[in-house]
């Protein structure tokens, strides 16, 4: 059966056909090597004006050669043959070889060559004109010339065929043409009818018209085309019908388009110094010729002006050359239900698909080309085939693509609307899935379902959601999906498919780190690195981009060794749940260890929070470029400069050299209690305490170095945050020497600290701490104080809180003091640089008030130089305790009792007291010049008294009392 040949175009109809074969072994790059040297001579001037253009083919079916009568032009009418001979021996049976070959086209050869290489001797040296001899494949030097030859005889022997049809014989019978599959239907049709001898007239000029056109003889083709048309629409002959019209427009196509079907159209009647090779045809790869319309016989087209009239009468429009295209292939048609057209091999069916689609992607009808592009793809693994060719299948359906708005390249789905119809595109990828699993790649298979997965995740179903994953998660169990860019045999590269929608990242945000582990620069250094890339301290015009924000630097600072923390706020669009494993960030700048997370989100979950951490290994800028997953068995590196809808408040960040770690603990139990204003973040740890007024406390602080950096310094100061009270003395205070004697403090190692908190309050004009005693109402506070031996006062409730709005007003006579006790420290590698850390811990203390002094009065003694200091004490709390002051015994008070105590002392000499000069006395706010005075007095006065009180319950030390 014949195969057609869908790489013809219309001028090939002027060409010959020569097929150039070997014959035995030959090496095959020393074949095509003188193949090509023989096709070069594609053109040969036979006289001063004709030329016959020659097409050569390496394989050529002969089955195809029975359509010569049909065409011309499918005619195999040359035949040379290369073949490899060593020695005279070999001689006879090449020589018979050829022979056969020769037998192959008979019928039709005009004429043939053998080109024999590395034969050399007597044989070599006899002279033959169908037999060239060459020492080997390097030394031919005048094949070119022996090819010129040959085709000479080809043109001899076609112009006598064509002399011998054209001319009229009326008195010799005109033999019926017949095309293969016509033969049985002729046997004893009547040859004597006129129907019968007008069909032999308009085939034979048909025939005719063909030879002329091969003949260089346009114009007579013409003519001869014209009168096979009406003889063959006279008896309905509608297959050879259509091949006279065919003939009639490629021969007005090839006077039309002399630079050939794919160039410009060119002047009606080019110039007769045009060169022959002026342009190329539309199809690649064919060897012809165009023929000159200028250099014809007096038979032909000539430059004269009187056959105008002839060739315009003659030659079709480019209008009609459509129309009896159309018309052709409509005459075409009706001869299709002939099995020769139906009965198609797989093979030919395919290729007939193939040329199909290229045919439509020459007009731009590119999805119709793709839609048979497909069809000739799965006609490549029809269940016909025993052996279906899944790799040509892939191949094939890999060039539907572009057809279908797909590419290969996720990024193309990233940027605006979804292009093409996606119901198709998801048939289309899931073809290559099935056709990759077939060809035994399931590596390729992960990569397309993967593509498939992220960029159709839209267009899915949930049903077709979970079945594509159950799919991807079978694969993958075999050959897991990663980041590397696949390359197929054809050099094809599948670039990778990231999982950015599994899940969906809304936001990226680096978080600093907690305040007790925050690098602070020494003042005197900060000047160091302060940008100095603008002299404008404000610049109103500031041009605004994704890409700026994310590469702009954050204003804190990571330290090596720490563990740093990136929140994303991720969505999972599936509609069940979603394990993402591996999950881990994507820097560059620094050695940085990551630290993978795996998280299983729910269903449709919402923006879900979660942190990824990890760990800098060394200084410099880190840029956080994205994050890796693994989702379904597939590795994905999502980077954020291809997720534009991503926020981010910029990805750039300083890590600063090593610094150490400090953990501190406490004797006393920690609080909820937060000093205002400091924020409750800023403190790693609170205490609090209830003392009594003029109690003092021990607070044991325990440092321990905890990281990886020894602690080189170490400094230590409070400060009072509460600003209501007025204390008097040192509320805190410590000895740091010893602690510093530890110093440097390796890893691991713990050094203790001793603050003691001492306070002293005034609880003076605290009238609600006393109840109406009924007295003579005489006291040094103005207030009416009464004076019984005893009085209980109204006990306090044990449930009650300080904070409850009761108790407010019940007993607001509790002060509250709060303080921060601040850490500085640093070492290793971030010292040098000049950061530190500071450690704060919060210090709460609730002071109640010890002993009232209600009265005090005055007696004269002994002496002129002492005096009596009577005092009316009153214990307010609910304990028993004991006064004493000094060279006095002790006075026990029971709860809420009121006692006198008498005690002799010197008379104090305040005029003694240091006085201000009187420039400072001038300048200084009177109001503080009473207080210092009044506070001077007060510290003589308690030197000379030391009162102290001691809780007999408690058996504390005494405290002092102001």
């Amino acid at each position: 059966m014949s195969v057609p040949d869908y790489m013809q175009c219309a001028e090939d109809h002027q060409t010959v056909l020569v097929v150039v074969q070997p014959v035995g072994i030959v090496p095959e790059d020393q074949f095509f090597r003188i193949y090509k040297r023989i096709a070069s001579v594609s053109q040969v001037s036979i006289r001063d004006s004709q030329r016959l253009l020659i097409r050569y083919r390496h394989h050529y079916l002969p089955e195809n050669n029975e359509w010569g009568d049909f065409q011309t032009h499918r005619k195999v009418v040359g035949l040379i043959s290369i073949t490899t001979c060593a020695s005279a021996k070999e001689w006879p049976q090449t020589a018979e070889r050829f022979h056969g070959q020769k037998e192959v086209y008979s019928s039709t050869l005009y004429d043939s060559r053998l080109l024999v290489f590395g034969l050399q001797g007597d044989v070599a040296e006899q002279p033959r004109t169908d037999v060239a001899f060459y020492p080997s494949f390097e030394d031919c030097p005048d094949v070119e010339k022996r090819v010129d030859d040959f085709v000479g005889s080809i043109f001899i022997v076609l112009e006598s065929k064509r002399l011998d049809r054209a001319t009229d014989k009326s008195g010799d019978k005109i033999p019926l043409l017949c095309v293969p599959f016509e033969k049985k239907d002729f046997v004893g049709l009547d040859t004597d009818s006129r129907h019968y001898k007008k069909r032999c007239q308009g085939r034979m000029r048909k025939h005719v018209g063909d030879l002329c056109l091969q003949a260089g003889m346009l114009q007579d083709a013409l003519v001869h085309y014209h009168m096979a048309v009406e003889l063959l629409r006279g008896v309905n002959d509608f297959l050879w019908l259509g091949a006279a019209l065919e003939g009639l427009c490629s021969a007005s196509v090839i006077f039309h388009y002399p630079g050939g079907t794919a160039g410009k159209t060119v002047a009606r009647k080019p110039s007769i110094s045009q060169p022959a090779d002026a342009g190329k045809r539309h199809r690649p790869g064919a060897q012809e010729v165009l023929i000159d319309p200028g250099a014809l016989t007096a038979n032909g087209i000539s430059a004269d002006t009187s056959t105008e009239i002839g060739r315009a009468k003659n030659c079709l429009s480019p209008e009609d050359i459509i129309e009896k295209y159309k018309e052709a292939i409509s005459y075409y048609g009706k001869v299709m239900t002939r099995n020769e057209s139906t009965n198609l091999s797989e093979e030919e069916k395919i290729q007939r698909y193939s040329i199909l689609s290229e045919l439509y992607e020459l007009i731009g009808f590119h999805r119709k080309s793709a839609f048979f592009k497909r069809v000739a793809a799965m006609q490549c693994v029809a269940p016909t085939i025993p052996e279906p060719g899944w790799r040509a299948c892939y191949k094939l359906l890999l060039e539907t693509l572009p057809g279908y708005s797909l590419s290969l390249d996720p990024k193309d789905f990233s940027k605006g609307t979804h292009r093409g119809w996606a119901a198709v595109q998801m048939r289309l990828l899931h073809e290559l899935v099935y056709a990759s699993r077939r060809m035994g790649n399931p590596g390729l298979s992960v990569r397309h379902l993967s593509f498939l997965l992220q960029t159709m995740l839209d267009f899915l179903s949930d049903q077709e959601k979970k079945e594509v994953t159950q799919s991807l998660e079978n694969y993958t169990s075999k050959c897991p999906g990663g980041m590397e860019v696949i390359t197929l045999p054809d050099g094809l590269k599948l670039p990778p498919v990231p999982f950015t929608k599994l899940p969906i990242v809304r936001s990226v945000k680096l978080l600093n780190l907690p305040v007790s582990l925050r690098p602070h620069k020494v003042k005197g250094l900060l000047g160091q690195n302060m940008s100095t890339a603008s002299p404008f301290i404000y610049s109103p015009i500031i041009m605004h981009n994704r890409g700026e924000e994310r590469c702009k630097k954050i204003d804190f600072q990571w330290v090596q060794g720490d563990v740093c923390e990136v929140q994303l706020m991720v969505y999972n669009p599936m509609p069940y749940e979603l394990r993402v494993e591996n999950m881990g960030l994507l820097t560059s700048g620094v050695e940085f260890e990551s630290l993978p997370a795996a998280l299983s989100l729910p269903a449709e979950s919402g923006l879900y929070p979660v942190t990824l951490v990890g760990v800098p290994r060394t200084a410099g800028n880190i840029t956080v470029n994205g994050y890796h997953t693994s989702v379904f068995g597939v590795n994905s590196d999502c980077l954020l400069e291809g997720l534009p809808a991503v926020k981010t408040s910029g990805c750039l960040v300083e890590v600063i050299p090593s610094l150490p770690r400090l953990q501190l603990s406490t004797s006393l139990p920690r609080s909820a209690y937060t000093p205002q204003p400091t924020s409750k973040e800023e403190l790693s740890s609170t205490v609090s305490v209830q003392l009594f007024n003029g109690e003092t406390q021990q607070l044991t602080i325990t440092l321990e170095n905890i990281g990886s950096e020894d602690i080189e310094t170490l400094e230590l100061t409070s400060k009072i945050v509460s600003t209501k009270e007025k204390v008097f003395g040192e509320f805190l205070s410590w000895e740091l020497e010893e602690a510093l004697s530890h110093l440097p403090l390796k890893s691991g190692q713990a050094l203790t600290l001793t603050v003691s908190i001492k306070v002293k309050l005034d609880f003076s004009g605290q009238e609600n701490l006393l109840q109406d005693l009924n007295d003579d109402g005489i006291s040094v506070t103005g207030l009416p104080i009464s004076s019984p031996l005893r009085q209980v006062l109204k006990p306090r409730p044990e449930n009650k809180t300080v904070s409850s709005e009761s108790g407010k007003a019940e007993y607001s006579h509790i002060k509250t003091l709060e303080a921060v006790l601040n850490f500085k420290y640093s070492g290793g590698a971030g010292k040098v640089e000049g950061y530190y850390r500071e450690l704060s811990l919060g210090v709460h203390v609730d002071v109640e008030p010890s002993v009232f002094f209600t009265r005090v009065n005055t007696l004269p003694a002994t002496s002129t130089r002492q005096c009596h200091l009577l005092l009316d004490i009153f214990n307010p709390t609910e304990h028993e305790l004991t006064v004493s002051a000094k060279n006095n015994q002790e006075l026990v008070l029971h709860a809420s009792e009121c006692q006198r105590m008498a005690i002799q002392v010197d008379k104090f000499d305040f005029e003694s007291l240091p006085q201000p000069d009187q420039e400072t006395a001038r300048f200084t706010n009177p109001k503080q010049l009473e207080e210092e005075r009044q506070h001077a007095q007060g510290c003589q006065i308690n030197s000379k008294l030391g009162i102290c009180w001691s809780i007999i319950s408690f058996q504390t030390n005494e405290n002092e009392f102001h």
